[in-house]
């Protein structure tokens, strides 16, 4: 407040530029004993210009003895995007550089960083140097940890658009690179995903799961549009590793597909013990016999019927997902091309798409194929397990309950397709 008939003074914005300038330069006291203006004055001015970066009131070059280099001032600009600054390792060692040279009190102040933090910074290094680590505040890359990881995120989203945050998460911690599901969604919808409306289903009782590859295989038929030419999806899909065995695209008579598909897959990849579908026509008939179910007659193969979808469930998931991440992300111009990219999704699928009924780390194929002790101790030792889980001949891997096996030139023992000897180094 001002005393009694004294009026409060006015400043130009020229005065307060030029004053704030010979502040920094030879220090607050002494500026307000040259200017005449009260040394709360300039300590308010100082405060309120260093908040909010107030333009006009650029600051005129110091003395030599002071003056930063252009590394100096670079470490002294604040992010514009954070409350609080956060300073690259090449920052913090020309920060150390001015310490050094200038003093606490001095680099302090021309840096603009607490002399408590130039202080644990030369703390951290001195010890790391000491005891020939690598954890001082002055190594590592100078790239925003949270800029490269928000990058890795969106990579791996742009390759699978049709995948969801809890996915994306699983494929990035499969290649060792951990983030939470929270951090990915959040960097997703920050670049235009949408979470979608889940249609919630009653759930059932009754949950099982087989106990070894071929044991049961699930088939289905998936109806689509393409160009409004409707055609038949039709894929075989493993119980017990959720692997896809086979599958068809066919726009005329679904019994001849399901023919070809399973002899295909059955030569591929073995017999199953059983097979569950609907009750569509395709596989079964309410009056005699039908070729399909005389077929697996013919092999020994067991047929179940499911009574309701529940039942089938694994494959309707299926459905569900290739609608999700490829139908539902691409336009085909004819059957050919919608056989085409659905070549390369099973193929992604079966050896690349980690699976939550998997654990989230696993794919098919590391089930399927009895690698998944393997794969999994790859993953915990920071590798990736690219080549594991690749298909191997049909000799080497009959699914007997126990089986001792040669493979690489190494013995193995097997229980019901997963290597139990020798086991992986965890």
């Amino acid at each position: 407040m001002c005393a009694k008939g004294q009026t409060l003074r006015r400043y130009r914005d020229e005065e307060r530029a030029s004053a704030l300038a010979l502040s920094r330069e030879i220090g607050i006291a002494k500026a307000a004993a040259k200017t005449g203006i009260p040394k709360g004055t300039l300590s308010y001015w100082r405060f309120a210009d260093k908040r909010t970066g107030a333009a006009g009131t650029e600051a005129a070059p110091k003395a030599a003895p002071s003056k930063p280099t252009a590394e100096v001032a670079a470490v002294a600009a604040p992010s514009v995007k954070r409350v609080a600054r956060v300073y690259t390792p090449s920052q913090k060692a020309q920060a150390l550089e001015t310490l050094a040279k200038h003093g606490p009190a001095e680099a302090s102040r021309m840096l603009g960083i607490s002399r408590f933090s130039l202080h644990e910074w030369k703390r951290k290094h001195d010890r790391a140097t000491a005891q020939g680590t690598s954890d001082s505040p002055l190594a590592g890359s100078d790239e925003d940890p949270a800029s490269k990881r928000d990058q890795r995120i969106l990579a791996e989203w742009k390759k699978y658009p049709g995948l969801g945050p809890s996915q994306i998460r699983n494929q990035l911690r499969r290649e060792s690179f951990k983030v939470s599901v929270r951090t990915v969604r959040m960097v997703m919808e920050e670049h235009g995903y949408v979470t979608p409306k889940v249609r919630r289903v009653e759930s059932h009782d009754q949950r099982y799961e087989a106990v070894r590859p071929n044991q049961l295989w699930h088939m289905d038929f998936l109806q689509r549009h393409i160009n409004k030419q409707k055609i038949s999806v039709l894929f075989l899909v493993d119980d017990f590793s959720r692997y896809i065995p086979g599958f068809a695209v066919w726009d005329e008579d679904r019994s001849e597909a399901v023919f070809e598909c399973f002899e295909s897959a059955v030569a591929r990849h073995g017999r199953p013990e059983s097979v569950m579908s609907d009750g569509g026509a395709a596989f079964w008939s309410w009056r005699g016999v039908s070729r399909f179910t005389r077929l697996l007659e013919e092999m020994g193969i067991d047929q179940i019927i499911a009574k309701v979808p529940q039942h089938n469930g694994k494959v309707e998931v299926l459905n569900a997902n290739v609608q999700k991440e490829l139908f539902n992300q691409e336009r085909f111009f004819d059957l050919g091309e919608a056989l085409t990219r659905l070549r390369a999704w099973v193929s992604f699928y079966n050896l690349r798409r980690t699976h939550h009924a998997l654990g989230g780390l696993l794919v098919p194929a590391d089930r399927y194929f009895g690698r998944s002790s393997e794969v999994l101790a790859h993953i915990e030792a920071g590798g990736s397990p690219g080549g594991i889980g690749e298909p191997i001949s049909l000799g080497e891997r009959q699914l007997d309950l126990l089986r001792v096996a040669s493979r690489g030139g190494k013995v193995e023992v097997l229980l019901m397709g997963e290597r139990i000897w020798p086991q992986s180094p965890l």
